[in-house]
């Protein structure tokens, strides 16, 4: 038996998630079949971090076994059958039993905001268009408050133990980056559109500081929309 890493980048646009569901588009989906095309055998990928509908991904990672023989360049072979909107970056095999998922250590990702007056046609569905007021000092206060957040709490939304938060600006492009050792469903967005209520004066940095502590989900702010977030790395041991 053989593992296999494969290293990915996908533009969420046109897929309803990562995870294979019947009748939708999705880079599950389309990988195995892919693959389906290159190897003699099937197989299931596992993946470091399932992405929702619209999320893209930079630097994703998946695994499976095969007992089949490889091609001499499964990243080109795979890449040359599969979608335009997937690449596989890096196709190896690795020490036996390795699994993208259980072997992860950290996952990080950003969420991209276009702060201009008008919004940009080269970020259409890159990044999230917020031409509205932004208190940098009040979101760098919530970035600091997630990044010494206790990972021991009663919180059910909120029991993952983060290594760095922060919020960085380039241009028209401000960048929210969090890295932990795992995220829960729309965690990413839900901190991203608290944290912009805070930015707009509608929430306070404090009030923000609360809701980490236990508050139930509802009483914090709206999901942000997937198209501006992206799986950026996974770290392994």
């Amino acid at each position: 038996m053989t593992s296999v890493r494969l290293d990915l980048e996908y533009d969420g646009s046109g897929f309803r998630g990562w995870a294979r569901q019947p009748g939708l588009r999705t880079v599950q989906g389309e990988l195995e079949t892919a693959l389906g095309k290159v190897l003699p055998e099937p197989v299931q990928l596992t993946v470091a971090g399932r992405t929702d509908t619209g999320v893209h991904a930079l630097g994703q990672v998946a695994s499976f076994d095969t007992d089949a023989e490889l091609p001499h360049d499964l990243a080109r072979s795979l890449n040359g059958v599969g979608p335009d909107d997937i690449a596989v970056t890096s196709a190896v095999v690795v020490a036996d039993g390795f699994d993208a998922r259980r072997d992860a250590r950290s996952r990080s990702y950003r969420y991209r905001l276009e702060t201009r007056k008008s919004p940009s046609p080269f970020e259409r569905g890159r990044a999230l268009w917020w031409p509205h007021r932004i208190d940098r000092e009040a979101l760098d206060a919530c970035a600091a408050a997630l990044a010494f957040t206790p990972t021991q709490t009663d919180h059910v939304r909120f029991d993952r133990d983060i290594a760095r938060a922060s919020w960085e600006q380039s241009g028209d492009i401000l960048t929210f980056r969090i890295e932990a050792d795992a995220f829960m469903r729309s965690m990413v967005r839900a901190l991203v559109g608290t944290q912009l209520e805070v930015a707009s004066g509608r929430r306070s940095p404090e009030n923000f500081r609360e809701l980490l502590t236990g508050a139930p989900r509802s009483t914090a702010g709206d999901t942000a929309p997937p198209h501006g977030l992206y799986l950026e790395s996974v770290s392994y041991g």
